[in-house]
């Protein structure tokens, strides 16, 4: 079932309505409708509901402004947004990557509270000095009151909220270590959600108020995101901690490099139980070269007997390769660009080490979480040449690459 709408685009960056959103559409609309017949502004049920929805949507509106602050400025570092999606809860803005300083970050972190801030001016002063008359006055009142909230909830210094990318930031800044940054604003990310719940609760059992579930609904959300950055923190840890030495498999052959194309072809290609594992090509106690085997298909057949496999090795230092002492996310990324199902590793003597494939990675990061996977699950990476669902491996680890400025 589809999950979001696409509603149109701004700046070329894509918006999507989620289901949820629907919701709280309805429910801001009941509310303001409320209070409008309530204050007297208008007496027809009808009107009163118009004035609800028409509440509601200028509300989003504000929000989507809130999140477009932040993919401009993501964009002016030339960082590509995703999308910008209107959900129960605001709004949020995938980006395809983060920013590459501490000062770059905090200027996206900071982008939406100040739009929203700005938004309040010019609200409270379209409130305090333009003639609008009751229902005007009680929209643009509302919409300031609003977005001042809007402003300062999200500059609460914890993930997922703005204030938590901005206590990242400051944190990057100060230790020099990214990941320093999101562990700490995570942690407070997670207090402040749990502190969120307790009291919601508190207030729906002690003393009746219903309010209080929105505000346990609202912890909730921060608490199961901040577990989010700080799960991704720790992968991301983690992918900087493993190396290729520590991945890496020996599942590849090395044959004599002076044997024959045809004598290579029978004996390694027709007749191997492994005909797809990669091969190198070695002579007088040297590596010389990586085989394919689609460059012996482009010779004569007629050539087979004369030319010797040292005439298709492709030299190490002319192959991708990763080191030992690589990390996981150097490979991850190396590994992508490649069409081989595997990436070679060079020791530091220059010799074939090993190699990695994306089973061996995924492998690799499961055993460190203490979990084992079938072997159909990790043949079956093998062959296809994907990473499992959800666990976008590619993203994360490009994301801790550094910049090619």
């Amino acid at each position: 079932m589809q999950k979001n709408w696409q509603v149109g685009s701004l700046f070329g960056i894509p918006l999507y309505l989620d289901r949820s959103w629907f919701v709280i559409l309805v429910l801001i609309t009941a509310v303001d409708a409320n209070d409008v017949l309530g204050q007297g502004f208008v007496q027809s049920p009808l009107v009163a509901v118009g004035l609800g929805f028409a509440m509601a949507l200028l509300l989003f509106g504000s929000v989507l402004l809130h999140e477009l602050g932040h993919s401009l400025v993501a964009k002016s570092q030339g960082i590509s947004v995703k999308s910008i999606t209107l959900f129960l809860f605001g709004g949020v803005a995938s980006i395809d990557r983060e920013s590459q300083t501490p000062l770059a970050a905090f200027a996206v972190a900071i982008a939406g509270p100040l739009v929203s801030f700005t938004l309040f001016g010019l609200f409270w002063v379209l409130w305090q000095y333009a003639p609008l008359g009751g229902a005007g006055t009680f929209l643009v009142r509302d919409l300031a009151r609003l977005n001042l909230v809007l402003a300062l909830f999200n500059l609460i210094p914890g993930l997922p909220l703005d204030g938590g990318q901005m206590f990242k930031a400051i944190v990057w800044q100060w230790t020099g270590d990214r990941l320093k940054g999101i562990r700490y604003a995570a942690a407070s990310g997670k207090l402040l959600g749990t502190v969120a719940i307790a009291f919601g609760l508190l207030a729906v059992l002690l003393v009746g108020e219903l309010g209080g579930l929105w505000l346990a609904l609202i912890g909730w959300f921060v608490l199961r995101n901040a577990d989010a950055y700080e799960r991704l923190s720790d992968l991301q840890n983690l992918l900087l901690t493993l190396t290729a030495e520590t991945t890496m498999g020996r599942e590849f052959r090395v044959v004599n490099a002076h044997l024959s194309l045809r004598e290579f072809a029978e004996q390694y290609l027709v007749l191997s139980p492994h005909p797809t594992r990669p091969t190198y090509a070695s002579s007088e106690g040297r590596y010389r070269g990586l085989i394919r085997p689609k460059s012996l298909h482009r010779l004569e057949r007629s050539q087979w007997d004369q030319l010797e496999l040292m005439a298709i090795a492709i030299p190490l230092d002319k192959i991708p390769s990763v080191t030992e002492q690589d990390n996981l996310a150097t490979v991850i990324c190396a590994l992508e660009t490649l069409e081989e199902p595997f990436i070679t590793v060079l020791s530091p003597a220059g010799a074939v080490a090993g190699i990695i494939d994306r089973a061996q990675i995924v492998q690799a990061i499961a055993k460190e979480y203490n979990i084992n996977l079938p072997a159909q699950e990790l043949q079956r990476i093998r062959s296809e040449r994907v990473y499992p669902n959800g666990f976008p491996l590619v993203e994360i680890a490009q994301q801790l690459q550094p910049s090619e400025s």
